[in-house]
């Protein structure tokens, strides 16, 4: 059955092409053309004008920032970064920048965005050389802390859990302060809890450490 419904679509495009010849081609092509230009847009976060361009200038092409300041969005799990949109709009996150943005965002804009970074790839975070010895130090902590039983294999993040292999260092050292302080919460109060136990040097060892583990590197 699979074969004569093949055969006769064959027999259909080459009618198709004697009657119509090169019209017909040119229809073909221009039906390729769309449906390849409509693939790239989604790739590429949508339609212009495009959410995510107004993230570019903190947070990088696709989501791969090359400033050790802001966060790489790349890679992160939809349910976080959907998460931390909704905390920005709502101030239970507080941000200057980021919560202002959030709170033009509809509940669609939100679930988009997050979708589009979380399928993008994360890069080498090449642009941070860590200190040696502070990053013994911080493969160690992490080790002895279990991070993998929340933040998964890698370190790379999942469900309401982020990435945090390959992260920008001040960023993560930034956020370790600021749960350490309380100036940030998570429901479960874990993150305070680690971070409060943690000394000043410790965060920067574990910082060191997460900023140059990424899927590029071995």
């Amino acid at each position: 059955m699979k074969k004569v419904v093949l055969v006769a679509i064959s027999a259909v495009f080459a009618l198709l092409l004697a009657l119509l010849g090169p019209d017909f081609l040119g229809i073909y092509r221009l039906q390729s053309y769309v449906t390849a230009s409509a693939e790239a847009n989604q790739a590429g976060g949508g339609a212009w004008p495009r959410l995510a361009d107004a993230c570019l200038s903190c947070h990088g092409v696709k989501g791969n920032s090359l400033n050790q300041g802001y966060p790489s969005l790349a890679g992160q799990p939809a349910s976080y970064l959907a998460a931390q949109l909704h905390d920005f709009a709502s101030e239970q996150r507080a941000n200057p920048t980021m919560s202002p943005l959030a709170m033009t965002l509809s509940d669609s804009e939100i679930q988009s965005l997050s979708r589009y970074y979380s399928t993008q790839t994360a890069v080498a975070n090449n642009y941070f050389q860590p200190d040696p010895r502070l990053r013994a130090r911080g493969e160690l902590l992490v080790a002895r802390g279990s991070c993998v039983a929340c933040h998964g294999a890698r370190l790379m993040g999942h469900d309401q859990f982020p990435r945090l292999a390959g992260q920008s260092y001040d960023y993560i050292l930034k956020q370790f302060d600021a749960f350490a302080t309380g100036a940030r919460k998570e429901p479960s109060g874990t993150m305070q809890t680690i971070a409060k136990a943690l000394s000043p040097e410790d965060r920067k060892a574990i910082a060191n450490y997460l900023a140059d583990l990424n899927r590029d590197k071995k």
